[in-house]
């Protein structure tokens, strides 16, 4: 039995490795961005923004320390030591579900960035199967530091804002480099559910 379930699963992924996408360069990471003209002393004119949102992206050495610290400690603490799957949480995910009858995430950043900008947003075995497989690829072929910035670039943090700078201006003013850590922390929180944890909906949400 335990022979047939190994050979069913090893099927599985070889089937779903069929079709499987390309997984992408960093080069490869180029969102359309939002546009600001400017008068000569400096004051914003006017914005083209993008059809899916304002974003602005920055250099991963732009981006406040504090910022990058508090985005892994709410989405993935073990980013830097694992290999793009953690097989813990994935069990974690499953005993919750059978046991407790709640869903609990159990995908790592790099599968987000995997899930978000190379699969498609449908809730199927074959993209999780894809997913999988396509997030041990993305490990192989791009810097931990390289992930970590395509997701920084690209999440959701409400309010049409995508990527941390935008999120930076739009919450506070200011370009993420100059974040501090109870900054960074409110924005980290808003990722799990930007409409929910939003400052200016909700802000003793955000707060807590």
């Amino acid at each position: 039995l335990g022979v047939a379930c190994v050979a069913g699963l090893a099927g599985m992924f070889w089937y779903f490795s069929l079709d499987l996408p390309r997984i992408f360069d960093r080069s490869d990471f180029q969102p359309a961005q939002i546009t600001r003209i400017y008068s000569s002393d400096g004051k914003v004119l006017d914005e083209a923004v993008a059809p899916d949102g304002r974003r602005t992206v920055i250099p991963f050495d732009q981006i406040a320390p504090s910022m990058k610290d508090a985005i892994l400690a709410a989405e993935d603490a073990d980013f830097y030591r694992h290999q793009g799957l953690d097989y813990i949480g994935m069990l974690r995910a499953v005993y919750y579900a059978i046991r407790h009858e709640r869903v609990q995430g159990a995908s790592t950043i790099t599968q987000q960035v995997v899930k978000n900008l190379v699969l498609t947003p449908e809730r199927t075995i074959k993209r999780k199967v894809q997913e999988i497989m396509l997030a041990r690829s993305l490990e192989e072929h791009l810097t931990k530091d390289d992930i970590l910035y395509i997701y920084l670039n690209q999440i959701y943090f409400g309010h049409g804002n995508y990527g941390v700078e935008e999120a930076s201006r739009f919450y506070f003013g200011k370009s993420a480099s100059a974040l501090t850590l109870d900054e960074s922390a409110l924005l980290a929180g808003i990722v799990q559910s930007p409409e929910r944890h939003s400052p200016r909906k909700h802000p003793k949400r955000a707060r807590s």
